[in-house]
C-alpha cells in the first residue's frame, strides 16, 4: 500500500478535526455517552500499558486513565492529537499510522479502538501490527459500526437492506444536528473482514455484544474482545 493510501484516513479526520472536537465534548450528545458505560464493562482492569488506537481528541484516553491505565494514544490526525494533548497535558499522545505503529513487539497488554477500525485504510495490516504490539495473553477491546447498518436504510418503520452486504465498499454520510455539522468516511466491511484479520493477527475472539440501547430496532455496534495467543498467528 502506498503512503499517500495509508494516510488517506488521516486526511480525511484532519480535515474534520474541528468538527469533531466540537461534536464529542459537547456532553450527552454523541452516541458515546449512552454506550460509554457499557463499553468499559467489558475492559480488563488496568496493566503495565494501555493503547488507544485512534484516540482523537482523547475522550476515551481520559475516560481510561481515570480508571487507572496507563495510556498512550496515537491517531492519525495532527490537530486531534494536539487537542488530546492539551486536554490532558500529563498524557502521551502521538501522530502515527495505524498501519505501522512506532512501538516494539509486545509493548502493550491492552489496546483498545473505539469505533476506528471501520475507517482505518489497510484493516489487515492494523490489525496485524495491533496483535504485533500486544504481549502474548494482552487482549484487544474494539467497538465498530455493526456492519449492518451500513447496508440498508429505515422505511415505513422497517429497516431494509438494500446495499451489498459482502465486499470492501465506501461510505460517506454528511449529518447535521442541533446546528453541529460533522462528516463521516470510512470503509463498510463484512463481519468477516474483521475476525479473518484477527484470526490472522494470532488474537482470539472472547466475546461478542451486540449493545442495545432503549427501543432500537438493529444493533448500531458491535464490540469484541479478543486475546493474542501464546504463539504467533502462523505458530503451531
Amino acid at each position: 500500500m502506498t503512503e499517500s493510501a495509508r494516510t488517506a484516513a488521516g486526511q480525511d479526520w484532519e480535515e474534520q478535526a474541528a468538527n469533531w472536537i466540537a461534536w464529542v465534548r459537547r456532553p450527552g450528545f454523541d452516541s458515546y455517552w449512552r454506550y460509554r458505560d457499557a463499553f468499559f464493562d467489558l475492559v480488563p482492569a488496568a496493566g503495565r500499558a494501555t493503547l488507544d488506537l485512534g484516540c482523537g481528541e482523547g475522550r476515551v484516553s481520559r475516560d481510561l486513565v481515570e480508571r487507572g491505565h496507563r495510556v498512550t494514544g496515537i491517531d492519525a490526525s495532527p490537530t486531534l492529537v494536539e487537542a488530546a494533548r492539551q486536554a490532558h497535558p500529563e498524557g502521551r499522545y502521538l501522530t502515527a499510522d495505524s498501519a505501522d505503529l512506532p512501538f516494539p513487539d509486545d509493548s502493550f497488554d491492552l489496546v483498545i479502538a473505539y469505533n476506528v477500525l471501520m475507517d482505518v485504510d489497510d484493516l489487515p495490516g492494523t490489525v496485524a501490527e495491533i496483535g504485533r504490539v500486544l504481549a502474548p495473553g494482552g487482549r484487544l477491546c474494539l467497538s465498530i459500526t455493526h456492519p449492518i447498518t451500513n447496508t440498508g436504510s429505515f422505511r415505513d418503520g422497517l429497516f431494509v437492506l438494500d446495499r451489498p452486504y459482502f465486499g470492501r465498499h465506501r461510505f460517506e454520510e454528511e449529518v447535521e444536528r442541533d446546528g453541529m455539522r460533522m462528516k463521516f468516511q470510512g470503509w463498510n466491511h463484512p463481519l468477516s473482514a474483521y475476525t479473518t484479520a484477527m484470526e490472522d493477527a494470532g488474537l482470539l475472539i472472547e466475546t461478542l455484544r451486540e449493545p442495545q440501547v432503549n427501543d432500537d430496532m438493529i444493533p448500531w455496534h458491535l464490540w469484541i474482545r479478543a486475546v493474542r495467543s501464546s504463539q504467533g498467528p502462523h505458530e503451531s
